[in-house]
């Protein structure tokens, strides 16, 4: 029997490789997006959920799906503040969880990043760590946390920093094997076909998918 998909941040790096992926499964029947701004896709199996992230409890009857993928993120840079920051990254991702999970959904794809702890003395590692956290704690039979290392693609606001970086990295990329092979950037488009294979395994338990095994599985 064919499943429906629920997909939050299709706007994103990420998620704008992904639903395309989901639209053309033949696992899915239906893929529902839900955001604040619709996408600019036609689809006879989308359907678009607009609302505003702090409204996710009043439309959960329309978000019913079995498999989740959450590719909501941002940055400090983008957010603007520190408390901006922690409401996508944190509050909207363990609320998605929370509802999905109230909907018996069965599994639960979420993007966090490489060095994600709850214990990080850095803010943002900190934050996708609490998040992991909080994420575990659902009772969906399994759990898919995507861990990867420096992401590439076409960003709507391109970063210079992250521009620099991934031009530098891309010279170096022949020598990061071994215990350098986890720094290896990684597109947008590899992390989402990941989570459409992760889900169709259909396993249990909580599975984290680390930098190392998106790079690897990236040169496949």
């Amino acid at each position: 029997m064919q499943k429906t998909a629920l997909l939050a941040g299709a706007s994103g790096l990420i998620g704008s490789q992904l639903l395309p992926l989901l639209l053309a499964s033949e696992r899915y029947a239906k893929v529902i997006v839900v955001g604040r701004k619709a996408v600019p896709t036609i689809h006879p199996k989308l359907v678009q959920v607009v609302t505003e992230l702090d409204n996710l409890e009043d439309v959960r009857l329309k978000l019913i799906a079995d498999d989740v993928y959450c590719c909501l993120g941002t940055t400090m840079q983008q957010a603007g503040s520190k408390e901006a920051f922690f409401k996508v990254d944190f509050l909207y991702v363990v609320r998605l969880a929370a509802v999905s999970a109230g909907n018996f959904a069965s599994q639960f794809m979420v993007v966090s990043s490489m060095g994600a702890d709850a214990e990080s003395r850095l803010y943002y590692s900190r934050v996708k760590g609490e998040m992991e956290d909080a994420v575990r704690q659902t009772p969906f039979r399994v759990i898919h946390i995507f861990r990867p290392s420096l992401l590439l693609g076409e960003r709507a606001q391109p970063r210079l920093s992250e521009r620099i970086a991934a031009a530098v990295l891309r010279v170096l990329h022949p020598l990061m094997r071994g215990p350098l092979l986890k720094y290896r950037p990684v597109t947008s488009a590899a992390v989402a076909a990941a989570m459409l294979r992760a889900a169709e395994d259909d396993g249990g338990g909580v599975r984290v998918h680390e930098a190392e095994e998106l790079a690897v599985a990236q040169a496949l």
